[in-house]
């Protein structure tokens, strides 16, 4: 079987093997690949595997050898599912890779809002602390977060991974999920999503990308919430109105934002959460722990190995 890679790089920049691929076919990996070069590269490939370069239908139409597609990802709108399907092509995707690691990230984005700690060594190492007059000093509000409510919008594998994280550091946990589970209430008071607007101290999303979701932070439901609110997305971008939520920023009502997705990626420089208040944004980099990387290697190569043996597993079209 002939398998072609169109966007391996930043799933594997160098410090993953292949081989899970390579021994199921004849393997070709791009690190990259723009728009026109799609079909020349699909060629007569049996088994394309993409992350983000995306295979719709009239690519489909041009390329009749594909048999199998793979996502290096959970969320697979990369490619039109509806025309693989009616050319009888599988396409599969990971599904809980990085639980562990988004749940980690999470905290490590409203641990950096409550303490600043990347801030104050930097002011630290230029100075700011030996020319001191007192023994300490801090620009920003230190926050404690024991005592406080935590709310969090979609409550799945990651939401409740976070939420066991967010008990341990004394939190109140609320939970809003249009699909409530035995798991889920063990972990969290299920509520309304206005309840868990009107009363967490901090939101964090972690939803799929629905026409429900599409926009739930919105300046409707940022007027909803406690003065002070902190959000915290590590889910999708567009879950969030970047203009309303910027606007929130700046006027105070939200003390402090932390996104790892936006809207469009990579970001585009009039994104208005770059010049708004008190808003930490990094680049979708909270699933790349390397052993979180190495689990989606497995899964995918898995993936591919069972569709070849007759039994297509995590497949979203079915």
């Amino acid at each position: 079987m002939k398998i072609v890679i169109l966007d391996g790089y930043t799933e594997n920049p160098g410090d993953l093997s292949w081989d899970g691929f390579a021994a199921l076919g004849d393997l070709t990996v791009y690190d990259r690949t723009s728009p026109e070069e799609i079909v020349g590269r699909i060629g007569d490939a049996e088994a394309v595997i993409t992350n983000k370069t995306p295979l719709n239908r009239a690519t489909l139409q041009q390329c009749h050898s594909i048999r199998y597609i793979g996502v290096l990802a959970t969320g697979y709108n990369v490619v039109d599912i509806a025309a693989a399907k009616e050319r009888g092509i599988p396409v599969t995707n990971i599904p809980t890779y990085g639980t562990n690691a988004v749940a980690q990230y999470t905290f490590a984005l409203l641990l950096e809002i409550c303490h600043r700690a990347a801030h104050h060594s930097e002011a630290v190492h230029q100075g700011r602390w030996e020319h001191s007059p007192d023994f300490c000093f801090w620009d920003y509000p230190l926050i404690e977060l024991a005592g406080k409510t935590m709310g969090f919008i979609g409550f799945g594998r990651i939401g409740q991974t976070a939420a066991k994280i967010a008990r341990a550091f004394g939190l109140k946990v609320l939970a809003y999920d249009e699909t409530q589970t035995e798991n889920g209430a063990a972990l969290a008071q299920y509520v309304s999503l206005d309840d868990l607007l009107t009363q967490s101290h901090i939101i964090s999303l972690h939803c799929p990308l629905l026409a429900s979701t599409k926009g739930i932070i919105n300046e409707h439901t940022i007027a909803k919430m406690q003065d002070g609110v902190i959000i915290i997305n590590t889910s999708r971008g567009p879950l969030i109105e970047e203009a309303d939520l910027a606007k929130a920023l700046n006027d105070g009502k939200v003390y402090a934002a932390a996104v790892d997705v936006v809207s469009t990626e990579p970001i585009q420089k009039d994104n208005p959460l770059l010049s708004a208040k008190n808003c930490i944004i990094t680049p979708h980099i909270a699933w790349a722990p390397k052993e979180s990387r190495q689990r989606l290697m497995d899964i995918a190569a898995a993936n591919m190995e069972a569709f070849i043996d007759g039994n297509p597993t995590n497949v979203v079209n079915p």
